[in-house]
């Protein structure tokens, strides 16, 4: 070999892979029409699944709405964020519908200066978890369908009125799902040279591309205020390419990168600030974290006898109220407490004079790993447990109209069997665990360079309650509406 080959065949080696220069599959995600091109069938896909959850069959299922929504979708969705990165963003029919909508309304106001955060969302997506519970949507086909429905109609109310991607950014409960669980992903979209970004005098990335004596915006920048030479991760990014498409000098791509690693730095990131400062963010990574033990916890059978018990201790019939003190406990109480005391051990073993807020925010980001493990298992039971029932549902859904092409509907067929899955789930559960303690011993050697482990051993400990908590979850018998539907 050529020694003068050397140093350029190592730097060809450590270049991340990037996604854009596969063939064809670059082309498609490059070309400025693939994101209506992807968007399109998941738009047709919804209208049949509201259709079909109010006209079609009561049984949930039997019916395309609770199916897909419940069974098929969140499986699919945790699936291609571990694997690949926040690809639904991309073609989010929702989306879709607001582009057309802004053909003939313009959107006139900027988003509220004071609402700029993550609060509305995380109310929101806890909002979600509570009527998910209450109103038993997995299996309320009806009920499942005007959610679907109420989605695409806020989308058009409040990107109606605000510019930019205002409800993607500050409201979207799906979305700040997906931005939480895409910084284990193992994509993102980058620059590949930052040299060529420092030449740059246009800013296309993030002003759009527009017209010499105009000034009219032919192809948009980012609308999530996401400037790339100084973004961090994938926090905020809808992988929705307009960077892309905007940047004259094709220096961004969808590069590879160490899954959860902008979790263990805290850099200045364009659009979002750091995030020790973000008690917003961190109040969503708890929600997502913790949310995931108690939407597991909603599907196995001790959840009904705590329910009784509560019940009679509060002397209500209702279950709202009761509902009301399971999510207090363990989206408030159960936080406060676990991570309060592992900020109190860490100050007191570490540096006396910090703040316990401000730490405990800090760390809060070590948990995610271990929460989306639990998303995962949850999920992943029963997307696999259910793997074929779509085909059965679909041959249902066709046969009604009076011209069943595909078949009789065939009830039997329906997916792994559940000591399969588990396997899955342990797994899952493991990985979720060994993630959160590399970013948490992460966090403490930045931290505390010089006695990491002192740091390092109170969020452990919290790891382990977490994760001993979820395997107990996976291991409890599952009630019916798990086993048909979804938990």
């Amino acid at each position: 070999m050529n020694p003068s080959s050397i140093p350029a065949l190592e730097t060809a080696e450590s270049l991340p892979f990037d996604l854009l220069r596969v063939p064809v599959l670059g082309d498609l995600f490059r070309w400025r029409y693939a994101r209506p091109l992807l968007q399109a069938p998941l738009l047709v896909v919804s209208i049949l699944m509201i259709l079909h959850g109010l006209f079609g069959p009561t049984l949930a299922p039997k019916n395309l709405a609770t199916t897909l929504s419940w069974l098929n979708f969140r499986g699919v969705l945790v699936l291609v964020l571990l694997c690949a990165g926040n690809f639904f963003c991309l073609a989010c029919p929702f989306m879709l519908v607001r582009q057309w909508a802004r053909r003939l309304f313009k959107p006139r106001f900027n988003w509220p200066r004071a609402l700029r955060n993550k609060w509305i969302s995380v109310g929101l997506f806890v909002l979600i978890l509570f009527t998910y519970e209450l109103f038993d949507l997995w299996s309320s086909p009806w009920w499942t369908a005007w959610l679907i429905v109420a989605y695409f109609a806020s989308v058009l109310v409040v990107d109606g009125f605000f510019k930019h991607a205002s409800f993607c950014k500050f409201v979207c409960p799906i979305g700040q799902f997906n931005f939480v669980a895409s910084t284990l992903s193992p994509f993102e979209v980058k620059v590949r040279e930052q040299d060529v970004c420092t030449r740059c005098h246009t800013k296309d990335c993030i002003r759009g591309r527009r017209e010499p004596v105009s000034d009219l915006v032919t192809i948009r920048g980012c609308e999530l205020a996401l400037f790339q030479p100084s973004k961090v991760g994938n926090m905020d990014c809808t992988f929705c390419l307009d960077c892309v498409h905007a940047c004259p000098h094709d220096n961004i791509g969808i590069l590879s990168r160490l899954p959860a690693s902008e979790l263990t730095t805290d850099p200045l990131r364009s659009g979002i600030g750091y995030f020790s400062r973000r008690k917003d963010l961190a109040a969503l990574a708890i929600v997502f974290t913790f949310g995931a033990l108690l939407n597991a916890f909603g599907m196995v059978s001790p959840v009904y006898a705590v329910e009784s018990w509560l019940g009679q201790v509060l002397h209500v019939n209702h279950e709202a109220p009761v509902l009301g003190v399971i999510f207090t406990f363990f989206l408030i109480l159960e936080p406060v407490l676990l991570l309060g005391l592992a900020a109190w051990f860490t100050r007191t073993r570490v540096s006396g004079k910090r703040a316990l807020l401000p730490l405990a925010v800090r760390y809060t980001y070590g948990l995610v790993p271990l929460g989306f493990g639990m998303w995962l298992a949850h999920y992943c039971f029963h997307f696999l447990t259910g793997l074929y029932t779509l085909i059965p549902v679909t041959q249902n859904a066709i046969a009604s109209l009076g011209r069943p092409f595909l078949g009789e509907p065939r009830w039997s067929l329906t997916g792994l069997p559940a000591n399969v899955v588990q396997v899955f789930e342990i797994g899952f559960l493991l990985l979720g665990l060994a993630g959160s303690l590399v970013v948490t011993y992460g966090l403490a050697e930045d931290d505390a360079p010089d006695r990491p482990l002192r740091a390092f051993l109170p969020w452990a400990a919290v790891c382990l309650v977490l994760w001993c908590a979820s395997m107990w979850l996976m291991f409890q018998p599952m009630e019916m509406r798990a086993t048909m539907m979804s938990g």
